[in-house]
């Protein structure tokens, strides 16, 4: 449905976009995450053909973004950071307009009857839209999106500044359009892609650095590195002693625990799996382990991860170069 081809996109000497290429498939809901200034705007303006690209290529359902611009925005409903809203329309009136201002050729009223019942803005039709909470004039911008029924929908930063249950309806919205629309949804928000998206690409400093599914992120960039242990012994030394183990990158005394034992968490190196090591000490040393638990990775630990290996690969040739 989007085609991404050796994007690059310069502000004189500054480098927004650097050889950014991507898919994303019919039916899917793509996660394009990056943090604030890593150039996903960029991106998102230069697929829905707001902005051209530097070189490279975007085509929307086979239609070159550049070449055959009008056709290719038909093809998409646009959810920008700022809903292109008139707050002195009222929500009925507003939905007209863009009814005329598309071309739309459904039939008006039950198109739109449609759009504000799967975005539940039928109870607020005849109110002003400069009325509205930030939560409801975020559906009327959705709503806008889906006037004309594209089978891409964007959307760029879609819940910033909602409170949570603001949030949640938001993605629960975008959740039940995926069922119908492919969608790309543009977010700084790790726990939003989680939660919503199939598959993550992440963007940092406009180079695309990682197009994993979302399921598989945390489990290929972190493997078994940290753990939860209960120890019955004494705190203390059971902390030493788990610092000083090699390969134990980290180790803390959590403040748990019971009559059982005191609980610890435990990182290991990378590429080493310290639950041998630790059962042997642990054993010698007459403290049992009661309970150990994988604690994983959150996606914000990924994320970390995975920007600061970019930007050390990066930086590593600059390094050499400076030492010669």
């Amino acid at each position: 449905m989007i085609e991404v081809r050796n994007v690059f996109k310069h502000y004189g000497n500054v480098t927004a976009l650097d050889d950014v290429s991507f898919t994303v498939n019919e039916g899917e809901i793509v996660g394009f995450l990056g943090p604030n200034g890593a150039g996903k705007s960029t991106m998102m303006n230069i697929v829905t053909g707001y902005l051209s690209s530097t070189s490279g290529e975007a085509s929307v359902c086979g239609i070159d973004v550049l070449e055959n611009p009008d056709e290719a925005k038909k093809k998409i409903g646009f959810l920008p950071e700022q809903p292109p809203l008139y707050r002195e329309m009222k929500v009925s009136e507003y939905l007209n307009f863009v009814y005329e201002l598309k071309k739309c050729t459904l039939n008006r009223k039950a198109h739109l009857d449609e759009i504000m019942a799967v975005t539940k803005i039928a109870g607020v039709k005849d109110r002003l839209i400069g009325n509205l909470s930030k939560g409801y004039r975020q559906r009327v911008g959705i709503a806008q999106a889906l006037v004309g029924n594209p089978p891409v929908m964007i959307f760029d930063e879609p819940t910033v500044g909602l409170d949570p249950k603001q949030i949640i309806e938001i993605r629960n919205l975008i959740r039940n359009l995926g069922k119908n629309h492919t969608v790309v949804l543009s977010t700084h928000i790790l726990p939003e892609v989680q939660s919503v998206c199939d598959r993550i690409l992440i963007i940092n400093e406009g180079r695309l650095i990682a197009d994993e599914k979302t399921e598989n992120v945390a489990r290929a960039a972190a493997s078994d590195r940290k753990y939860t242990v209960k120890v019955a012994g004494p705190r203390r030394d059971v902390l030493r002693e788990l610092r000083a183990l090699g390969g134990v990158r980290f180790a803390e005394d959590t403040g748990d625990g019971d009559a059982d034992g005191a609980v610890f968490a435990v990182e290991a190196e990378r590429g080493i799996d310290i639950r041998k090591q630790m059962f042997n000490m642990l054993a010698a040393k007459g403290w049992p382990i009661m309970e150990l638990t994988p604690r994983g990775m959150s996606l914000e630990e990924v994320f970390v991860m995975i920007t600061d290996e970019d930007e050390r690969r990066r930086n590593a040739p600059e390094r050499r170069a400076g030492k010669e």
